[in-house]
C-alpha cells in the first residue's frame, strides 16, 4: 500500500512539473523582437488598426513594450497558459486574451471600461516591424499645422488643430489638439497623396486616414475603436488657435472657492476644509483611470508634487471611475497611482461621467472634460480653471503648459 501511495505521488509531482514545463516553454516560444500587432475594426471593409511592439525579456521575465511614436508603454503582466497568452495594460481596465502560436497571436482586446462593444479582433505577427504595409512617399505634403474639423456640416462639428510631422523615410508622426485634450502619440506613413495614422494606449484606439492635396485634406476618416468613426477635413493655417483652456469652465457669480468631500482609497473622508489644506496652494485635478489625458496629467502632477510637496503645495485628485463599486474603483485608482508613483490623495467620488461632475460642483457653470484642474490659492480662493490636458505628444503646447503652470505654483507659494 505504502508503495502505490509513493508511486501516486511521484506520478503527481510529474504531472505538476510537466504543466510548469509546458508553461515555461510557450513563455519561452513568445519570439523576442519587434511584432506587428492588428486590431481589425471592421472585417467587411477590411479595416485595421496597426501597432508595434517590443518583446523583450527581462531578468527572465517576457514583456511588452507598445510602440507609438516616442512614446513607450511597458506592459508586465503577462499570463502563460498551456497555448494561450493573457496580457493585461497598465493603468486601463483592459487585456489581451489570445492563443500563442509560432510566430503570432491570435485573439481579442477586451475593454472593460465598456458596456458594449468591447471586444476587437486582435493578431499579431512576430519579426515585422511595419506599421502600414504600404509603399511610403517622400511629398510631405501632410507637414505642419493645420485646423482640422471633425464632423464638418453637422451639428456635432468640432475644431482641432492637427500637427503633423513627417520624416525623410515617409514615416509621419504627430497628433490632435483639441479644447479637451490631444489624441496622444500617432504614428504612420505617407502613401501617395494618402496619411495613416494610428495610435493604440491600452485605452484607447485610433485610426486615421487622409488625403491632400497640399494646402487642404479630405476624403478623411477617424475610427475610435470599433464604436466611433467620423469624417474630418482639415486646412493649413499656422495662426490657427483654439479657445483658451483657462476660458472654457469658470466660477459661477458670487462664488469664489469650491468644496467636496469624498473618501479616500482607505475610506477616510477628505476635504478641502482638513487642516493639510490651510494656508496652502492647492491643485485639484478631475480625473478618471480610464482617461488616457488623464494619465499624462497625472504623469505630470506626480513629478510636480515630488518637487514642491516640501514648499507648501498640496495636491489632491477625485476620481470619476465608470463603477458605482468602491472597492473596484479603489482597484483602478490604485492602478494609476502605483503605475506613475502617486503620492498624493485620490478620491473616490463614486460616481461617474462630467454631468454628475458638474453637479457635484454647482460652483462652477460646467464641467466639459477630463480632466479638468483647479489651482486654489493659500487663501482658498480658486486662481485658476483648466480644461483638458495637452500631453508630451503635443510638443510646444505641453512645454508651455508646464512652464507656465510652474511659473504660477512659484508665484502663488510666495
Amino acid at each position: 500500500m505504502k508503495i502505490k501511495l509513493t508511486s501516486i505521488k511521484k506520478l503527481f509531482f510529474l504531472f505538476v512539473i510537466l504543466l510548469v514545463d509546458s508553461s515555461i516553454l510557450y513563455s519561452q516560444s513568445l519570439k523576442k523582437g519587434i511584432w506587428r500587432g492588428v486590431l481589425t475594426l471592421d472585417e467587411k471593409e477590411n479595416t485595421e488598426l496597426p501597432f508595434n511592439f517590443d518583446v523583450k525579456s527581462i531578468n527572465t521575465k517576457t514583456t511588452i513594450t507598445i510602440m507609438n511614436g516616442d512614446e513607450r508603454i511597458l506592459v508586465d503582466e503577462l499570463i502563460f497558459k498551456k497555448d494561450s497568452l493573457i496580457f493585461k495594460m497598465p493603468v486601463f481596465d483592459t487585456e489581451f486574451r489570445t492563443k500563442l502560436y509560432k510566430d503570432s497571436l491570435i485573439g481579442v482586446w477586451i475593454n472593460y471600461a465598456r458596456k458594449d462593444k468591447n471586444r476587437i479582433p486582435f493578431k499579431a505577427f512576430a519579426n515585422n516591424n511595419k506599421r502600414f504595409v504600404l509603399t511610403p512617399s517622400n511629398s510631405n505634403s501632410f507637414n505642419g499645422k493645420w485646423e482640422v474639423t471633425f464632423s464638418p456640416e453637422t451639428k456635432d462639428s468640432t475644431k482641432a488643430i492637427g500637427v503633423f510631422n513627417q520624416k525623410v523615410n515617409g514615416t509621419c508622426a504627430g497628433t490632435f489638439l483639441t479644447e479637451t485634450g490631444d489624441y496622444r502619440f500617432l504614428e504612420g506613413m505617407q502613401s501617395g497623396n494618402q496619411l495613416f495614422l494610428s495610435g493604440f494606449d491600452g485605452s484607447h484606439a485610433f485610426l486615421f486616414t487622409a488625403q491632400s492635396d497640399g494646402e487642404k485634406i479630405t476624403n478623411a476618416k477617424f475610427y475610435s475603436g470599433i464604436s466611433w468613426r467620423e469624417n474630418w477635413i482639415a486646412k493649413r493655417n499656422d495662426t490657427f488657435q483654439l479657445r483658451a483652456a483657462e476660458t472654457i469652465t469658470k466660477l459661477n457669480e458670487g462664488f469664489e472657492s469650491i468644496y467636496f468631500k469624498f473618501p479616500n482609497t482607505k475610506k477616510e473622508t477628505i476635504s478641502l476644509n482638513d487642516e493639510r489644506f490651510k494656508n496652502k496652494v492647492v491643485i485639484v485635478q478631475l480625473l478618471g483611470s480610464w482617461c488616457p489625458n488623464c494619465m499624462d496629467e497625472t504623469a505630470y502632477l506626480s513629478k510636480l508634487y515630488k518637487q514642491y510637496k516640501n514648499s507648501e503645495l498640496e495636491i489632491i485628485g477625485l476620481a470619476y471611475e465608470r463603477t458605482t463599486d468602491f472597492n473596484k474603483a479603489v482597484e483602478l485608482v490604485n492602478r494609476l497611482k502605483k503605475r506613475f508613483d502617486v503620492e498624493y490623495e485620490i478620491l473616490i467620488t463614486g460616481v461617474s461621467g462630467k454631468d454628475k461632475a458638474s453637479e457635484n460642483f454647482p460652483m462652477l457653470n460646467k464641467i466639459t472634460a477630463f480632466p479638468t484642474t483647479l489651482i486654489i490659492d493659500k487663501k482658498g480662493k480658486v486662481n485658476t480653471i483648466h480644461t483638458g490636458f495637452s500631453g508630451p505628444a503635443t510638443g510646444k503646447a505641453y512645454t508651455d503648459f508646464t512652464q507656465k503652470t510652474e511659473k504660477l505654483i512659484q508665484e502663488l507659494i510666495k
